[in-house]
This record gives C-alpha cells, structure tokens and sequence, in this order.
C-alpha cells in the first residue's frame, strides 16, 4: 500500500510537469488539462470498480494551502515602486469594479432562476464574482511585463476582496449593519495584523542560519493564515503583505532600526525562498485541480439548468469585463478581457458556502463549467496583439498627470505666500 500511494503520487506529479510543458506549448491552460485529466480518471476507476474515498475531505485544505503559496508567489513577483501606483490604482479599481458588478448580477440571476432571498443569493454569487489568482497568475506568463503585473495585482485584489466580503456576508446573516462592521473593522485589524507579520517574517529571513531555513517560515504563514481565518479576518491580505515587505524591503528604509535588519546574504536567501515557493506552489496545484477533477460528478455537468446558469453567467463576466476595461484601460480591453478566469478560490468560497446549508438545491455543475469555461477561455490573450508600447503610454500619461499636479500644486502655494515644493516662499 505505501510502495503504491509513492508510485501514484510521484506519477501524478511527472504527468503534472508534462501537461505542464503541453499546455505552455500549445497555449493551452495547464488547470483546464489537469481537471479533465481528473474527470477522465475517475470514468476509468469507477469502470474498475475503485473509488479514493479520501479524495472528499483532502480537496479542500490542498486547495486552501495551494491558495496561500499562490498568493505569496505573485507577491513575491511584485516590484513596489513609485512608478508603479499607476497601474496598482488602475487593476485595483479594475478587480473592485469588477467585483461589484458581477456581484449584483449573479445575485439577481439566483434570485431570478432559484427563487433564493437576497441573503442566499448574495451568498451564492460571491464565488461567482472573484477572479482566481490560482489561474490567472499562470495564465499571464506568456504576456509582457506591464500586463503580466496588471493581471497579478488585479488577481490578488480581487481575491483579498472576495474573501474579505464573503465571510463578512456570511457571518452577517443578511444584516447590513454587521455586514459593515464585519468587512471594515476586519479590514482594518487584518492590515494591522499584516504590517506586524511583514515585519516579523523580514527579521527571521534576515537571521536565518542551517540547513533547514524555510519550512519554518512557510509553516508560520500557514499558521497566521489559519489563525486569521479562525477570528474573521482575511488571512490573504497578511499573506499578500507579507510577501510585498519581503520582496521590497526598501519599503522598511522608513525606520532606521528596520533598515540595519537587511544583512548582505538577503538578496540570496530571498531568491532561495522564492525557488521553495514555486516548486511548492505548482505541486500544491497540480495536487489539488487533478483531485478535484476527480472529485466532480459528470452527471451534475449535465444538469439543463447547470448548463443555462453557466452561459448567462460567463456573458455577464465576459461583456462586464470588457466595459470595465475598456474605461480602466481602454487600449488593452481586448487582450485582458479573456484573462478573468473562475477557479480555485471560487470552489473554496462555493463549498464554505454550501456547508451552511443554504445552497442544497444549487446544481454545482454550474460551479465547475464556469470554472473550466473561464479558465480556458485565457488562452485568447496569448493570441491577440502585442502592444507593450500601448502600458507603457498608459504609465507615462499617469506619470505626467501626477507631475502637472504637482506643479499646479506647489504654484497655487506659491500665489497664496506658502513654502513650494522647491524649499522658497513667494
């Protein structure tokens, strides 16, 4: 027994990295070949008669843990830099805007179709409306810098919104007076909570020594993440904190103490700990989107009102998208509008939902087309034009903005006899 869980999970670990190099080849989205490779596999073993009981309760924490390092990868991509609040501010505004207005449309189509209360359809919609970072951030590799970045930013905004609004909804019980307090004062304790962690993970990377220098370090974040979603607050905004300190320590030069933290053998520990954390995070995902191809019932696929919530769905996602886009950042619409995929965070966010019992007649199939639809769907990106110099005007225009402010600013001052921006009074 043991000789053949090792055979099986080294096998599915090479047949991952292959599917891999397949899909990065061809286009193809690596989380759409690992879930049909899951739903073929199970045809097969349910043919032969063998069932992987323990597939049901393991889903869940691989994909809560494939979550965190996912998160923590694409903060560890991410350069926080002065001209970069341009773009930050536009896939910020972009992932809120997104957010709310696939929101109001989901819940309106269950409160249509299911005949669900605001409080259930609200409930409901939320997965539906968060972009997956688990499958946008791999998606936006074969893309340039500039939208490489949008994408991982707005990912993780909008994860960090979703589970933030999701569990305060859900612990709200429809009032929006607790909903309030639950998503603003959560907020802020999480961002506390994070700025502490930040700091606290910086001076361990700067003081590690032996062999063993980072288990301990992922270990802590697993366990703040699940003390922070043990007390109501959004655990993802500590992880996504945590690894911006790290990757830009520059941000700690503000504090003297913090700055004498950085040591000279910083730069390549943090290259040693981002190496850790791809390799863990692609085994955690592979893991996780096989198991839960495996997990999914064919037959709740076929379901004709799966199937009609999943269209109407998708072109609410998709002409949503595009509008939005199309005001934030006008001359990539038609590139980044594919990028708006539906995974690993919204079967997370869907299965807490159902554990409440609300949604016992929501057919999940919907769940998962959606899913499988959105994600393949990235691959148009890869096909559309090139326009590097199109990011690149859109970060120039925002610069030059900021500096004609600027100057408006310091000649205002000068008119009313305030010390400028130059160090003179008039």
């Amino acid at each position: 027994m043991t000789n053949t869980t090792i055979l099986a999970a080294s096998g599915l670990l090479l047949f991952a990295y292959l599917l891999d190099i397949f899909g990065r080849r061809f286009r193809l989205p690596g989380v759409v070949l690992l879930v049909v490779t899951g739903l073929v596999a199970r045809h097969f073993l349910d043919r032969a008669d063998l069932h992987l009981t323990w597939v049901d309760p393991v889903v869940p924490v691989i994909g809560t843990l494939g979550l965190i390092l996912i998160v923590l990868e694409g903060a560890l991509d991410l350069s926080v830099r002065k001209d970069r609040v341009p773009l930050i501010k536009r896939s910020g505004l972009s992932a809120l805007a997104g957010f709310l207005v696939t929101l109001t449309a989901f819940a309106a189509l269950f409160a249509y179709l299911l005949d669900y209360s605001r409080h259930v359809a609200v409930l409901a919609a939320i997965p539906f409306a968060v972009i997956s970072s688990a499958v946008a951030i791999p998606s936006a590799t074969g893309l340039e810098k500039l939208p490489r970045e949008f994408i991982i930013y707005e990912s993780a905004f909008s994860d960090i919104i979703g589970v933030l609004v999701f569990y305060a909804w859900l612990n709200s019980e429809g009032s929006l007076g607790a909903f309030a307090l639950e998503l603003f004062g959560g907020g802020a304790v999480s961002l506390l909570a994070s700025a502490v962690a930040a700091v606290a993970l910086y001076y361990f990377i700067n003081q590690i020594v032996g062999h063993v220098r980072f288990l301990p370090l992922l270990a802590g974040m697993v366990f703040l993440y699940a003390i922070g979603k043990a007390l109501g607050l959004s655990p993802l905004i500590m992880i996504l904190v945590c690894g911006l300190v790290i990757n830009n320590p520059d941000l700690l030069q503000f504090s003297k103490r913090l700055g004498a933290l950085h040591t000279a053998a910083y730069d390549q520990t943090l290259k040693d700990f981002k190496g850790l954390v791809v390799e863990l995070t692609f085994a955690t995902k592979s893991f996780f989107f096989l198991l839960l191809g495996y997990w999914t019932d064919v037959n709740a696929m076929a379901s004709q009102e799966g199937w009609l919530i999943a269209g109407v769905g998708l072109l609410l996602i998709f002409t949503s998208r595009y509008v939005i886009l199309r005001i934030v950042a006008p001359p990539a619409a038609n590139v980044l509008v594919w990028v708006a995929p539906r995974g690993l965070i919204t079967v997370l966010l869907f299965l807490a939902a159902a554990d409440t019992g609300a949604l016992k007649d929501f057919p999940f199939g919907a769940v998962m087309l959606v899913v499988l639809v959105s994600a393949a769907m990235t691959a148009l990106a890869h096909h559309g034009p090139r326009q590097p110099e199109v990011w690149q005007a859109i970060e120039t225009a925002a610069a030059k903005a900021t500096a004609e402010a600027r100057v408006a600013q310091a000649a205002e001052a000068a008119r009313a006899g305030v010390p400028g921006t130059n160090g003179t009074t008039s």
